[in-house]
């Protein structure tokens, strides 16, 4: 006789292993479905979220007065609350990867060979991806949407603090796909909050599950990279640097500085050490501190900042490892781009690096010597970004080496296939 936890595990299991076979049936159909059909799903799809926003919103507030009684952060809260003008975004967010160009089937590159093969690389789906995210329920929007785009068929499970906005809105896609006479199953909610089927899509649902894709803090992206069997595409945490080399115009470099750190603070792509060559610590230094102060921000900074500046109180090792997400910054001086270069990649997490310099050789060297996902030049490490990119939306930022790296958009969730002509052409001996 089963007790009720063996039990409970057995259903999440057969439960999940459906959602597989599912997806996996999905996929074909999709894979093959015009860009026509998918953008007609899509703009389904938008328009059922505007004609459903007084449902999404009832919806959400229940989940609102859940995470009340739960003592939720107001981060937290603040992520899984929607209004009005919330759900037009998501609308517009769907309508926006509907206009973008359909990435599947588009050749990527092509050559001749000497014996008349004719070799093109084309993009394809690459089948099955496993969203799992917290908190934010638009997540269930755009990750629906881009991998619908993409040619995919995708399996969301979102946090269970978000469940019935997440419901809420899953019942417009699938009502989108509908209406283009795309299956259903292509874009899945998993049905339970047992915490047992995100392992269960970590381990591949028998290879059901072709990618897995986490959104959320340190904790979940952390688990899934340990435990899964499949490709991950994620970044553990964003510990972004600004480097201001001595050639940087001080104006330029007060504006970024501050946009980098605090435009929004608990975002990836928010500054969170600061480095300044010592050759302008006595010009740059205070001026750019005083700003980053005024606007709330605490200083955290080596000895030689703390004796330049007053207010800073002193930086641990830990602080150069650390991803705030808050209104806190760790500064260090250096002695030029090359131990700024030594230092990020000590410390980084090789998410998104930016410099500031008028010097064409640091930029340069910046830019060839350092290995995160994105490098900026004279420009806010905020800029990291899907969207910002003209990508038109993403499904995270990945800082892995292998396929997609940086924003996750439609062209990163494809794969590709060789096509190769020829006219009879046979292998030598």
């Amino acid at each position: 006789m089963l007790d009720k936890r063996e039990s409970d595990t057995q259903n999440v299991v057969a439960i999940m292993a459906e959602v597989g076979r599912k997806a996996r049936a999905a996929a074909r159909p999709l894979a093959l479905a015009s860009a026509e059909r998918k953008y007609a799903a899509l703009i389904g799809m938008a328009e059922a979220v505007r004609q459903n926003m007084k449902s999404i919103i009832e919806a959400n507030a229940i989940d609102i007065a859940n995470g009340e009684a739960a003592g939720l952060s107001p981060a937290m809260m603040d992520r899984l609350r929607l209004d009005e003008s919330r759900i037009r975004g998501i609308e517009d967010g769907i309508r926006a990867i509907a206009e973008l160009k359909d990435p599947v089937g588009e050749i990527i590159a092509e050559w001749d060979r000497p014996n008349g093969l004719h070799i093109e690389r084309v993009r394809t789906p690459l089948g099955v991806i496993g969203v799992i995210y917290e908190s934010r329920p638009n997540v269930t929007a755009d990750a629906g949407a881009l991998c619908l785009k993409a040619g995919n068929a995708v399996i969301l499970r979102g946090g269970s603090d978000s469940a019935h906005s997440s419901a809420a809105i899953h019942a417009c896609l699938k009502q989108g796909l509908k209406s283009a006479g795309l299956p259903e199953d292509a874009i899945q909610l998993v049905p339970t909050t047992d915490r047992a089927a995100v392992g269960e899509m970590l381990k591949g649902l028998s290879g059901n599950v072709d990618v897995i894709v986490p959104r959320g803090g340190r904790s979940l992206v952390e688990r899934v990279q340990n435990e899964a069997r499949v490709p991950v595409f994620a970044h553990l945490e964003g510990i972004c640097h600004l480097y201001v080399d001595k050639s940087a115009k001080l104006d330029m470099t007060i504006d970024i500085a501050l946009n980098a750190k605090m435009r929004r603070t608990g975002i990836c792509g928010a500054t969170e050490s600061l480095l300044i060559d010592r050759a302008v610590a006595s010009t740059h230094l205070v001026p750019i501190l005083q700003k980053l102060e005024a606007a709330g921000c605490e200083i955290r900074g080596t000895d030689e900042v703390m004796a330049l500046y007053e207010a800073a109180i002193p930086a641990e090792e830990q602080d150069w490892a650390t991803e705030y997400l808050d209104a806190i910054i760790s500064v260090k001086l250096v002695d030029g781009v090359s131990e700024a270069i030594d230092h990020i990649e000590n410390w980084s997490s090789h998410h998104t690096e930016a410099i500031v310099a008028e010097d064409p050789a640091a930029v340069e060297r910046f830019f060839n010597e350092i290995d995160s996902a994105i490098l900026l030049h004279n420009a806010s490490t905020q800029f990291a970004d899907g969207g910002e990119f003209g990508m038109g939306a993403e499904i995270g930022i990945a800082t892995g080496r292998m396929h997609a790296r940086g924003p996750v958009g439609v062209e990163q969730l494809t794969s590709f296939k060789y096509r190769v002509r020829g006219n009879g052409q046979v292998r030598p001996s």
